[in-house]
């Protein structure tokens, strides 16, 4: 088990710790950190084994700041074959996010066979036949620059993918394959907005959606689509393991030029944090 975590708990509160410092601005913590939370709260407290997780959609439209937070879930449906659940973020007596989970029972495929896209999605070949280390840098590709944990060697205006092992969402627990999904899907943003300048748009949300839990410790994602104008950008991207696409991650975000994140000038520490106190 890693010894970082995105928070601890302490009660009901979720502590948030260094490594959830946000990029955008160090007082806050960052997507994964808070996306993680979500997940997990709604997991534990509303998840059934003999259902799917299948979406989970968590809208982001205030910042998190770096002090405890508490996630309150409710059951919305409790149906046969589908159950959905609601989860507030609440910060200083401020709902700061919410997020919807929709669990669907699992049954066998109905019969014959659909189109499906290209089954075969990048993996750093070091990590072909091994699980990444914990802890490890995450690993970016463009076709150009091929995998490297340099940031810098991947700011281009071509299609990225990620691979990454993520952190637990809180100490003394190992993140679920639900949890993991929920994490790596948050890099949608980053994926699909990042160009050749950084990154200047900030998403205003996630939705993940998913036909299975990833099987593999370390999964990773591969830009599909990118749109943006007028200051706003919407994209997805295919979220997989090492045995293929598992579902979707999208987005949409708003423009931030103004502090627009340049990723050739950022130095990144073996926890997550950059030297001049903001993370990646």
């Amino acid at each position: 088990m890693s010894d970082f975590a995105f928070h601890e708990l302490d009660g009901s509160h979720y502590i948030p710790q260094k490594v959830a410092t946000s990029a955008w601005k160090s007082t806050d913590i960052s997507g994964p950190a808070v996306v993680g939370a979500v997940a997990r709260s709604l997991e534990v407290e509303t998840g059934v084994e003999e259902m799917q997780p299948t979406r989970l959609t968590v809208d982001l439209f205030r910042p998190v700041q770096s002090e405890p937070f508490e996630v309150r879930t409710s059951v919305v449906r409790d149906g046969n074959r589908i159950r959905v659940s609601e989860a507030e973020l609440v910060q200083g007596g401020e709902t700061k996010t919410r997020a919807t989970l929709v669990q669907l029972r699992r049954a066998e495929n109905p019969a014959g066979q659909a189109w499906v896209p290209e089954k075969d999605r990048p993996i750093p070949p070091r990590f072909i036949g091994e699980t990444m280390p914990e802890l490890q840098f995450p690993m970016y590709f463009t076709e150009s620059s091929g995998w490297s944990d340099d940031m810098s060697a991947h700011q281009n205006d071509q299609r990225k993918a990620y691979w990454f092992r993520p952190i637990p969402v809180v100490s003394g627990e190992d993140a679920s394959p639900f949890q993991r999904a929920a994490i790596v899907s948050e890099g949608t943003s980053l994926i699909t907005n990042w160009g050749s300048e950084g990154i200047g748009f900030i998403n205003a949300d996630l939705t993940l959606s998913i036909a299975r839990l990833p099987r593999s410790e370390d999964l990773g994602m591969q830009a599909d689509m990118h749109v943006e104008a007028d200051g706003i950008s919407v994209g997805n991207t295919a979220l997989y393991d090492r045995d293929g696409v598992i579902g979707f991650g999208a987005v949409v975000a708003v423009s931030n030029a103004k502090r627009q994140i340049d990723w050739s000038s950022r130095t990144i520490t073996a926890e997550g944090v950059e030297t001049d106190g903001r993370n990646a």
